[in-house]
């Protein structure tokens, strides 16, 4: 469990290196251990990494995994402040908290919950997608007229590929390459990364380098009392072992209704995206109390919540273990030996998380950023080229990196874009494969109580610009009456 949970940090905090990727590879590595050995190494693996996300996410604006991007609004604005090991430590904690939450429903909740996901089908998830990217578009940055454009921005480009429906490949231009769509580890890096260094140069071109900047420094760090973020804890990990427990769902969505959730209730909902610890903590909080939940519909029914549930139901399978009902009466000892696992390494995160971030990684921080720029350009296409060893990606990263520092010039959220490349696929499957069972009848979509329900959420989000703008206009005329 501490190799595990070591190993997942790393794997994390490296931009280009997924849970994915270090579960797909440790998996064959574990084929002479234990069952219960081999599960433990998985369950460090798993919390490890999705706290490690968050550790280049908030000391460069780098999301180290698809789920830390979230952690970016708030955590690098602390990292300007001068409030890295801060913010650094409200992650782990928040981390450790949502990771431990997310084990003790699985423990105790496992075959009620279970019978949630049986409640939802296409519609109820084309719905979920588009709650989540519509929240993203219109709540995060000043112009929700940006934010749509960027998250149509994001859909196009998901559109890219072979249709799962019919099986047509679109937008490929005669690549092979395209066949299989984007790589969201590309576009990922491209438009979070190489926008941040081309803006480090940026820097460095108008002022000029001074001997400051060469100079190695240390940071000051201003403590947050960690018992205010209570509140954000509990709520956020509600929603994300509620979004867990939704195959297809992941932590991607729930860090971003957890932010969400947690800017539109707080009393000062204008100091998110500046720099608020309680951004980090509903964001880290969210996805990592994603990671047990979305185990419950493939302990119980053989349903993979995600990826990475799917890659620890195959190492179940190697180990001789069948997931579904019979689970649990078959193999308690191993299952539930894994739940106490997820515990354990949860707690972990207390100490080692903490210790790998604030002593090895934070340290970047004193490196100067005309030196830090090329380093990280290097790490990018070092860590993308080990994915697929393709140049083409290579190539695809830079382009995208132009294209997010455009936006980023003109203003435009990226968020919403990156969000519309991992939901697009999700939200238009699940809308055609609805449309196909009701033989075109759009009603369908809303034949549900959950789906009316999500869809009312919806529109309400749509209708906050409005709102906002009716009480700018009440208070302008207030003030000049």
């Amino acid at each position: 469990m501490v190799f595990g949970t070591l190993i997942g940090i790393v794997i994390g905090a490296l931009p280009g290196l997924t849970t994915t990727i270090g579960l797909a590879i440790l998996i064959p590595l574990s084929f002479g251990l234990s069952p219960l050995v081999a599960l433990g190494l998985m369950a460090g693996l798993y919390n490890g990494s999705m706290y490690g996300g968050a550790i280049p996410a908030i000391l460069l604006n780098i999301p180290g995994t698809p789920a830390a991007i979230a952690t970016t609004f708030d955590g690098y604005p602390m990292t300007e402040q001068g409030n890295a090991a801060s913010a650094l430590r409200v992650a782990c904690f928040s981390s450790a908290v949502g990771g431990f939450s997310s084990a003790l429903a699985l423990l105790l909740l496992a075959p009620p919950l279970s019978l949630v996901t049986l409640a939802f089908g296409p519609p109820e998830y084309f719905w979920i997608a588009t709650f989540g990217l519509v929240s993203i578009a219109v709540l995060i940055g000043g112009d929700p007229i940006k934010g749509m454009i960027s998250a149509l921005l994001g859909l196009l480009i998901s559109s890219v590929g072979m249709d799962t429906v019919t099986g047509r490949i679109r937008f490929s231009f005669g690549r092979l390459e395209l066949v299989d769509g984007v790589n969201i580890v590309v576009v990922l890096i491209g438009l979070f990364a190489l926008p941040r260094v081309l803006q480090m140069a940026e820097d460095a071109v108008t002022r000029g380098v001074r001997v400051s900047d060469l100079k190695i420094g240390r940071g000051q760090s201003t403590p947050f009392p960690i018992a205010h973020l209570i509140p954000t804890w509990i709520r956020s990990s509600v929603i994300g072992i509620m979004v867990g427990i939704l195959p297809g769902a992941g932590g991607n969505i729930a860090a971003f209704l957890s932010y969400n959730e947690a800017k539109r209730s707080d009393r000062d909902p204008e100091s998110f995206g500046k720099g608020n610890p309680k951004g980090v903590a509903a964001a880290e909080a969210g996805n990592s109390s994603d990671n047990a939940a979305s185990m419950i519909p493939t302990l119980t029914l053989g349903v993979p919540g995600n990826a990475i549930a799917a890659l620890i139901m195959g190492g179940l399978l190697v180990h001789g273990l069948q997931p579904g009902p019979s689970l649990f009466r078959d193999n308690g000892e191993i299952v539930y030996g894994f739940v106490l696992q997820m515990m354990i390494t949860s707690v972990l995160l207390f100490a080692l998380g903490g210790m790998i971030a604030t002593r090895i990684f934070a340290q970047v921080l004193r490196v100067p950023q005309v030196m830090l720029a090329p380093m990280i350009v290097a790490l990018m296409c070092l860590g993308l080229y080990t994915v697929n060893n393709s140049q083409f990606e290579l190539f695809m990263m830079i382009g995208f990196g132009v294209f997010g520092y455009i936006l980023m010039r003109m203003q435009f959220p990226l968020p919403p874009l990156i969000l519309g490349v991992i939901l697009g696929g999700m939200a238009e499957q699940n809308l055609r494969t609805a449309l196909l069972i009701s033989r075109g009848d759009w009603w369908h979509l809303l034949a549900s109580p959950i789906s009316k329900t999500i869809a009312g959420l919806v529109v309400l989000v749509l209708l906050v610009p409005l709102y906002r703008h009716v009480r700018e206009r009440q208070s302008e005329a207030l003030k000049n009456g």
